[in-house]
């Protein structure tokens, strides 16, 4: 397949595993995010104030941006984010957690399957 055939467009996909030592300077972090942002509705930021300081992950949902990861690249533009953030039971020593292992999609392919 030649350049001209394939797509323009690269899904990247990232997963981070975070560990949060201090919810407090997280939830200041996201409050001061949310009252810094000019252009967000009263109504809105009602409810991002709520939900960054209920929940953890909500704040660091709130203080990533994927658009921080891509800006320096030369040469792209980002054209479309999703994310999310989800308490979870981390054990590094388990297996489940190995960061070199594939998910299997890759696998499937190279069985001729996908």
């Amino acid at each position: 397949m030649s350049a001209e055939d394939t797509s323009r467009f690269v899904r990247l996909r990232v997963e981070l595993v975070l560990e949060v030592q201090d919810d407090d300077e997280v939830t200041k972090a996201a409050l001061g995010r949310v009252a810094e942002d000019s252009e967000l509705p009263e109504a809105e930021r009602t409810h991002a104030e709520s939900a960054v300081t209920e929940d953890t992950a909500e704040a660091l949902a709130y203080l990533v941006d994927p658009f921080d990861l891509v800006n320096e690249v030369p040469g792209v533009e980002l054209q479309q984010a999703s994310w999310s953030c989800e308490r979870i039971d981390f054990d590094p020593d388990s297996p489940d957690w190995d960061m070199d292992e594939d998910d299997g999609a890759d696998d499937e392919e190279e069985d001729g399957i996908g």
